[in-house]
């Protein structure tokens, strides 16, 4: 926008002073020829007044410049000059001013004697009809591009004035998509562009407003929902028949899993920028899972980095995934099956890794919500949302073992 308001008046400026300079330069040119045909009109009368007198020849002596006398007999005094068609005129009675080849001027005065016409003639050169007037050519011309370099100077002042705010308001916005609902943009510029910040910066307060509203929502269907599924299990759990309960209990189980990781995700959603140390959470959900791990006669092998390794995942989100991921060991692997945890940094931000020594993953079954063994299939779904929620990935291969690799953002 600064650069096409500066071309703009640069355009304007350059008009406006070629339509007023165009004319000053010629009249400038018209003054000077005129200034110096009338100079060499005065000399040329000074000589007219001494015609017939015996002070002629003085006369001549005394104009400093070229004059020449061309007498009704054919003689000549003063400057060698040769007698031009335009002399011939002036013979005649007339009094007129002629161009040379040489691009002078000769102004001829003609004035009658008792012995008939003489004329006076001065030359004027052409370095005297152009005297000054380059000089003021250039001077205007100067004058012309220091005032478009100011123009141009200050448009882009203007410009500056109004595109500033503006390259605010596209920070603040790009800082409110990335979750950063604290951003505020800075009313400023022209009414226009402050009326657009205040807008902004509404529409800002109401997405934390409506954020607000939706966890407060997701609190409230969390608890909701629980009541119905502790009434659903207690009715599978009354059920006369052992197997049919097993199985409505499984069901229960499933459908209260799927309701989790709903409520989970929508927290995680409503949550805006979040961030966490890794290295914290990881290690206490394997200290967590490790005691199931003895139990099942597991051997764990864990690699942490010695210090932070904060990424740009809320805790509760990171944890509930090292739980999905440690969660689809126990329950796909058999019993005795070893794992590795391992955390490590990466150039996005850190590298968790979740490998077992079973049999791996059938590619056929890695969609969402599908699973080899029964259950929802929302345990790499959710690891993958949480890591793709930061700008991370997740990727899953079976080499002698399933392998998840969880690549998380720095914040």
């Amino acid at each position: 926008m600064r650069r096409w308001l500066a071309l703009l008046v640069a355009a304007t400026t350059s008009l406006v002073l070629v339509a007023l300079l165009v004319p000053m330069a010629l009249l400038i040119r018209a003054v000077a020829e005129n200034g110096a045909t009338s100079r060499a009109t005065t000399a040329a009368e000074s000589v007219a007044v001494a015609v017939g007198t015996p002070e002629l020849s003085l006369a001549l002596e005394q104009v400093a410049r070229p004059v020449t006398v061309f007498l009704p007999d054919g003689g000549r005094l003063g400057e060698k000059a040769e007698r031009s068609a335009a002399v011939r005129l002036a013979a005649t009675g007339r009094s007129v001013t002629a161009e040379c080849d040489d691009g002078g001027r000769e102004v001829l005065v003609a004035v009658q004697s008792p012995d008939g016409t003489v004329v006076i003639r001065v030359y004027v050169s052409e370095d005297e009809l152009w005297r000054g007037v380059r000089e003021a050519w250039l001077a205007l011309l100067g004058l012309g591009l220091a005032l478009v370099v100011l123009g141009i100077a200050l448009a882009d002042r203007l410009a500056l004035a109004v595109t500033r705010p503006v390259d605010g308001l596209a920070r603040v916005s790009h800082r409110l998509a990335g979750g950063d609902l604290e951003a505020r943009a800075e009313p400023g510029g022209p009414p226009e562009v402050r009326s657009v910040a205040l807008a902004l910066n509404h529409l800002a307060g109401r997405i934390g407003d409506l954020l607000a509203a939706e966890r407060e929502s997701v609190a409230d269907l969390s608890h909701r929902l629980r009541t119905p599924l502790t009434g659903l299990r207690l009715d599978a759990e009354s059920l006369r028949d052992p197997e049919e309960a097993a199985r409505i209990g499984a069901r229960v189980d499933a459908l209260e899993r799927a309701v989790s990781a709903v409520i989970t995700d929508a927290r995680r959603r409503s949550a805006g920028r979040e961030s966490c140390d890794a290295t914290a959470v990881v290690d206490e959900r394997v200290r967590f899972w490790s005691v199931l791990a003895e139990d099942q006669g597991r051997a764990v092998t864990v690699a942490l980095p010695e210090g932070e390794l904060p990424v740009a995942v809320g805790g509760e989100a990171l944890a509930a995934a090292v739980d999905a991921l440690l969660g689809n060991v126990f329950a796909h692997t058999p019993e005795g099956v070893s794992f590795t945890v391992r955390l490590a940094p990466h150039p996005s931000g850190a590298l968790l890794t979740v490998s077992d020594d079973g049999p791996g993953f059938d590619p056929a079954l890695l969609a969402r919500g599908t699973s080899g063994a029964g259950s929802t299939g929302l345990g790499l779904d959710i690891a993958r949302r949480t890591a793709e929620s930061c700008g991370g990935r997740l990727t899953v291969s079976s080499h002698g073992g399933a392998i998840v690799e969880m690549v998380l953002t720095r914040p």
